[in-house]
């Protein structure tokens, strides 16, 4: 079985948060975006682990596997996944004595390092990888120049690629040789424009939790999807206060300070990943598909300010009644279909298949965009495998 996965979000109880995600609400928004397979977020946290166990069985058919985040003491990100709820019980329970708040933060510090925690984790029987590897903040690369630097001799057993990095950013890297890479979204709230905005498509044999994590363990990933990775925060090096970008000479040249403000400048992750690629041809992966949410899309098709618009909703509703979920729109919906429904929507969702977008990067902090309005310089194949 294909199935869409999503296996990187948050929770009410993790820092910059909506307070009005629920279970129910994650559901619903992952039916409508074409989800099949859903991390729960936040394990650890006692009270998110009785919501998801607590709630009334909706029919849906999304497989909800239990995930969490930690930060370690140099202030890595980690994804782990588990088959039950249970286990990550046990594993707050080991982690209790070196962490201040892991009974109180959806992602909490761990005060020990990589190799360690991934030992505790594998223990249990669970699965462990770098989050967002490439974020120059908390991340395995903005600390390390390797993942045996991080996790000595324990495994990983995948690596996520973050909303600022593609599949052809990691292949480059010998040490990744092997690695699963998966894509997630690591959504803050429960609307479809964050949720599901990357995800990675499984080939799962046995339906299930167990599954899923054979299916991850296994490399049984047939394709990841997400951001084109000039649209995230981090993949241009920049300034954190102008977001002025940089090349990197120029940045190491003027000291890492930006003569415009004096702040600090934050290495990308595109000059990132191009540091520790090697020079021999990339390991081939499965096709990375570069998308765009559905809301934003509409968006920028009406001419409104935000996605949250009556305009926009009204919009996405009249297309998912008529295609059933928005990936099933973006990917695969002939787009004759779908300007019956809305002539702007069905250009720019061809527009985007081609390639036919120009991309405006991001930096520093600051979100890239995109724009369907002129040709990029031959286009960029969002279908292309690596």
């Amino acid at each position: 079985m294909l199935l869409n996965a999503d296996l990187h979000i948050h929770s009410p109880y993790s820092m910059a948060t909506s307070r009005s995600m629920t279970p129910e609400s994650l559901l619903a928004a992952a039916r409508m975006k074409g989800l099949d397979i859903l991390g729960s977020g936040d394990a650890l946290h006692p009270a998110w682990r009785a919501a998801w166990r607590d709630r009334p069985e909706d029919g849906s058919g999304i497989v909800v596997v239990p995930t969490a985040e930690v930060e370690d003491r140099h202030r890595v990100h980690h994804l782990i996944l588990a088959e039950s709820f249970d286990q990550f019980a046990e594993l707050a329970e080991v982690f209790a004595p070196h962490s201040k708040n892991v009974a109180t933060a959806g992602r909490p510090h761990v005060a020990l390092g990589g190799e360690v925690i991934a030992s505790a984790v594998h223990d249990l029987g669970g699965l462990i990888g770098p989050a967002h590897a490439f974020t120059p903040w908390t991340s395995l690369y903005a600390r390390f120049e390797s993942p045996a630097g991080c996790y000595g001799s324990e495994r990983i057993d995948f690596l996520e690629l973050g909303l600022s990095a593609d599949t052809s950013y990691a292949a480059g890297i010998p040490d990744l040789a092997g690695i699963p890479f998966i894509s997630s979204s690591d959504a803050h709230s429960a609307t479809p424009v964050r949720l599901g905005r990357e995800f990675t498509r499984l080939d799962v044999g046995v339906p299930g939790v167990r599954g899923v994590l054979d299916a991850v363990a296994g490399a049984r990933i047939t394709m990841n999807a997400g951001f084109f990775p000039e649209e995230g925060k981090y993949n241009r090096t920049a300034c954190i206060h102008c977001f002025r970008h940089y090349s990197l000479k120029e940045a190491e040249a003027l000291g890492w300070r930006c003569p415009e403000d004096g702040k600090r400048i934050k290495k990308g992750v595109a000059d990132r990943a191009a540091e520790l690629a090697a020079a021999a041809p990339p390991e081939r992966r499965p096709p990375y598909l570069h998308i765009i949410p559905l809301g934003e899309i509409i968006a920028r098709v009406l001419g409104t300010a935000s996605p949250a618009t009556r305009r926009c909703g009204a919009l996405y509703a009249e297309l998912l009644a008529a295609f059933g979920d928005e990936i099933t729109i973006l990917t695969a919906a002939p787009t004759g279909d779908i300007r019956a429904v809305h002539p702007g929507v069905g250009d720019a969702v061809e527009a985007l298949r081609i390639g036919r977008i120009t991309l405006h990067p991001g930096g520093g902090g600051r979100y890239g965009g995109f724009s369907f309005d002129e040709p990029a310089a031959g286009g960029r194949p969002p279908h292309g495998s690596i």
